[in-house]
C-alpha cells in the first residue's frame, strides 16, 4: 500500500500542477540538457529519460524543456556524473554504480551483489531511509538524485566457455560493472568496465572472454549470442538495478517548487514504465535466444556461495575504512535482513508454489 500510495500521489501531483503551470505566466521558461549513459539502440533503458522529458514538457505547458542526448553525444556514458557535477549539463540519466571508483557508496543507489530485488529497492528508497541517505551523500558531489528506472533482476552474462567450477573463473577477462567487478576479482576474474555499445566488439575480438549487460531484450539487440553461446543466470551482482536521474544540485535549488514536483513525478512514472517494459519484453527475448541455439545455464552453487562470501567480506572492508559507506550500509543491511525474512514468509513461498505448479502442468502436457 505504501508503494501504491506513493505512485498515486506522484500521478496526482502531475495532474494537479499541470493546469496551474500552464497558466502561470510568472514561471520561467527553462531549457535543460540531459546526458544519458545509454545508447539510443537500447531503447528500454534509454527511453526512461525521454519519458521524463515528455512528461515534464506536458505538465509545464511546454515551459520546462529537457533535451535528451545519448551516450557519446555530449560526453561518454561513463562521464555523465562528472558532466552533471561540473555543470556541463544540468541533468544526467545513469547507473550510479558506474562510479564506485570515486566512492563505493554510489553502489547503494544502483545495485550491490546479493543485494535488494526491485521491490525491496523501491521500498528502501521510499520508506526505508534510502533516499535521504543517498541525497545526503550526493551533496558532496553537487548532485541531487531521483530514482528513475529499474531493470529488475539481471542475467549472469555471456561466456565463450562453459563455467563448471571456481577454477574456470581464474584469469577470465569479463566485462562487468560496478561493485561486482571487485567481488568477482576475489574469485580470480579480471574485471573490465566497458560501456554497453563497446561490449560486442571486445567480445568478438577476444579482448574479453565474457560479458554481462542487463538481460535478454538488451543482450539480444547487442548481438552477444553471435559470439558467445553460454548464457548464465542469475546475475547475482544485480538482483535489480536502479537507474537514477542526477541533477546538478545548484540547478535543482534554482527550480521553482512546481517544476521540482513535476520532475519528481515524471521520474516516478518513468521508473515504473522501465521495469514494466523489461518484465514484458525479457521472456519473449529469452525464448528467441534459446530457440536460436543459446545454451541457458545456471551458475553452480559453488560459485554463488564463494561470490556471496566475497561480497560480504568486501562490504565489511569498505565499512571499516569509509564512514560514508558504513553509514548507508548499516541501514541498508538491516533493511535487507528484515525484507528477506518477510519475503520468505509470503512472497518466496508463493513464488515457489507457482513455479512448481507451472512445472507440473508442463510435464502433464
Amino acid at each position: 500500500m505504501k508503494r501504491r500510495s506513493f505512485l498515486i500521489s506522484a500521478a496526482t501531483t502531475t495532474a494537479l500542477v499541470a493546469p496551474a503551470i500552464a497558466s502561470a505566466n510568472e514561471l520561467p521558461s527553462i531549457k535543460w540538457r540531459l546526458a544519458s549513459s545509454f545508447p539510443k539502440s537500447l531503447d528500454t533503458i534509454y527511453s526512461a529519460a525521454e519519458t521524463v522529458a515528455k512528461k515534464v514538457a506536458a505538465a509545464s505547458g511546454g515551459k520546462f524543456q529537457i533535451q535528451v542526448f545519448a551516450a557519446g553525444e555530449i560526453v561518454p556514458g561513463l562521464n555523465v556524473l562528472d558532466a552533471v557535477k561540473d555543470g556541463t549539463v544540468e541533468v544526467g540519466h545513469t547507473a550510479s554504480y558506474y562510479f564506485v571508483g570515486k566512492d563505493p557508496t554510489f553502489a547503494f543507489d544502483g545495485a550491490l551483489p546479493f543485494g535488494l530485488n526491485s521491490r525491496q529497492q523501491n521500498a528502501w528508497m521510499i520508506e526505508g531511509g534510502g533516499t535521504a541517505l543517498m541525497r545526503e551523500f550526493y551533496k558532496d558531489y553537487n548532485l541531487y538524485s531521483i530514482p528513475c528506472g529499474n531493470t529488475g533482476a539481471q542475467m549472469g552474462g555471456w561466456f565463450r566457455k562453459e563455467i563448471k567450477t571456481l577454477e574456470d573463473l581464474k584469469g577470465l577477462k569479463m566485462r562487468i560493472g560496478g561493485f561486482a567487478g571487485q567481488v568477482v576479482s576475489k574469485l580470480g576474474v579480471i574485471p573490465q568496465q566497458i560501456p554497453g555499445g563497446d561490449i560486442y566488439p571486445a567480445l568478438e575480438k577476444g579482448t574479453i572472454d565474457a560479458a554481462e549487460w542487463i538481460g535478454p531484450v538488451d543482450d539480444e539487440k547487442l548481438g552477444f549470442s553471435k559470439v558467445a553461446k553460454n548464457y548464465y543466470y542469475p546475475g547475482f551482482w544485480e538482483g535489480s538495478l536502479q537507474v537514477s536521474l542526477l541533477v546538478n544540485h545548484k540547478m535543482w535549488e534554482s527550480l521553482p517548487p512546481a517544476y521540482q514536483a513535476i520532475l519528481e513525478a515524471a521520474c516516478a512514472e518513468a521508473h515504473l514504465e522501465m521495469q514494466g517494459k523489461y518484465d514484458v519484453r525479457n521472456p519473449q527475448a529469452l525464448k528467441r535466444l534459446v530457440g536460436s541455439g543459446v545454451q541457458l545455464k545456471a551458475f553452480p552453487n559453488e560459485i554463488l556461495q564463494a561470490a556471496h562470501k566475497a561480497a560480504l567480506e568486501l562490504y565489511e572492508e569498505n565499512a571499516a575504512k569509509n564512514p560514508k559507506f558504513k553509514k548507508v550500509y548499516e541501514n541498508w543491511r538491516k533493511f535487507q535482513q528484515d525484507q528477506l525474512q518477510w519475503f520468505a514468509v509470503a512472497e518466496g513461498r508463493f513464488d515457489s508454489f507457482m513455479q512448481t505448479t507451472r512445472s507440473a502442468a508442463k510435464k502433464a502436457n
